[in-house]
C-alpha cells in the first residue's frame, strides 16, 4: 500500500488496504472531514526552493528597512513610520510563519500537530491582513497630504501612530473570529502551510469567508485604488496648469512685442485657464 505521513509525501510500505483509511483519519484530526490532497516530492521541493528564497529576502530587505529607519533621524517620518509597520509585519511573517511551512515542504508533511497549524493560520492571516491594511491607510495618508499640503506636519506623529494601531486592530478583529467558532483555521494546498478553512461549504465557514474577502480585501483595494487615482489626477491637472502657465506667458510675449493689441485685452480669455488643485 501507499502510505502518506498527513495527507503529503507518500512511501511505499507493506501492508494491506487500510493505510488509505489511516491516511484520511490523520489528515481529518488536522482540517476537519475532507480527503488528502496529492503532491509529488519534487513538487514539494520546488514549493520548499520558492519558500526558502520567499524567507531570506523577505526577512533582508525588511531588516534593511528598519535598520535604515532606526539609523538615520532624517527619515524618522510619519510617513515612513507607516512603512515601517509594514516591514514590521512583513518581517514577523518572514521569522515566524515561512520556516515552518519551508520545513513542512522540504519534509512533505505538516511537522507541529493541529495547534500548530491553527497558530500557523492566525498569524500569517493576522500579519497578512495587518500588510494590506496598512498599505490602505498609507494610500489614503498620501493623498490627504497631496490634496491638502496645509495639513501635513513632518512632527505630528499621532495621525501615523493612529493609522497603526487601526491597522493592527483591525487585522485582529477579523482574524480572531476562526479561533472563536466562526469559521475555522486549517491545512491548504499540498497540506504543507495553513490558512483559512477555504474549501468546507457550510454557511458559518461561507459567511466569514465572504466577510473576510469584503472587508480585509476589497474595501482596502477599493481605498488604495481611490486614492492613487485622485492622485494621478492632481498630478496630470498639475501638469496641464504648467503647460497652460507657459503658452500664456509666450502668447503675452508675442503679444506684446508685436504691439498690435494690448496685452489687458487677452487677460480675459486666459481666466477660464486658471488652474484648480482642490
Amino acid at each position: 500500500m501507499i502510505v502518506c505521513n498527513l495527507n503529503l509525501s507518500c512511501a511505499q510500505s507493506p501492508g494491506g488496504g487500510a493505510g488509505g483509511t489511516a491516511v484520511t483519519e490523520v489528515y481529518e484530526e488536522v482540517s476537519g472531514s475532507l480527503a488528502p490532497p496529492s503532491l509529488s516530492p519534487k513538487g514539494h521541493l520546488v514549493v520548499a526552493v520558492c519558500l526558502g528564497f520567499i524567507g531570506i529576502f523577505g526577512f533582508l530587505s525588511n531588516f534593511l528597512v528598519l535598520t535604515l529607519f532606526c539609523r538615520y533621524r532624517a527619515l524618522r517620518t510619519p510617513m515612513n513610520l507607516l512603512l515601517v509597520s509594514i516591514s514590521a509585519s512583513d518581517l514577523l511573517v518572514s521569522v515566524v510563519g515561512t520556516p515552518f511551512s519551508f520545513a513542512a515542504s522540504v519534509q512533505g508533511r505538516w511537522l507541529i500537530g493541529r495547534a500548530g497549524c491553527i497558530w500557523y493560520g492566525f498569524i500569517n492571516a493576522f500579519l497578512g491582513v495587518v500588510s494590506l491594511i496598512s498599505l490602505a491607510v498609507l494610500s489614503y495618508e498620501r493623498y490627504c497630504t497631496m490634496i491638502k499640503p496645509t495639513i501635513a506636519d513632518g512632527k505630528d506623529f499621532r495621525p501615523a501612530l493612529g493609522g497603526i494601531c487601526f491597522s493592527w486592530l483591525y487585522s485582529l478583529a477579523w482574524t480572531v473570529p476562526p479561533l472563536l467558532g466562526w469559521s475555522r483555521y486549517g491545512p491548504e494546498g499540498p497540506g504543507t502551510t495553513c490558512s483559512v478553512d477555504w474549501r468546507t461549504q457550510t454557511p458559518n465557514n461561507i459567511s466569514y469567508i465572504v466577510c473576510l474577502f469584503t472587508f480585509c480585501l476589497v474595501l482596502p483595494f477599493s481605498v488604495i485604488l481611490y486614492s492613487y487615482g485622485k492622485l494621478l489626477h492632481a498630478i496630470r491637472q498639475v501638469r496641464v496648469c504648467k503647460c497652460t502657465s507657459y503658452k500664456v506667458l509666450l502668447l503675452k510675449y508675442v503679444v506684446y512685442l508685436s504691439g498690435s493689441e494690448p496685452v489687458n485685452a487677452l487677460q480675459g480669455s486666459f481666466d477660464k485657464n486658471k488652474c484648480i488643485y482642490e
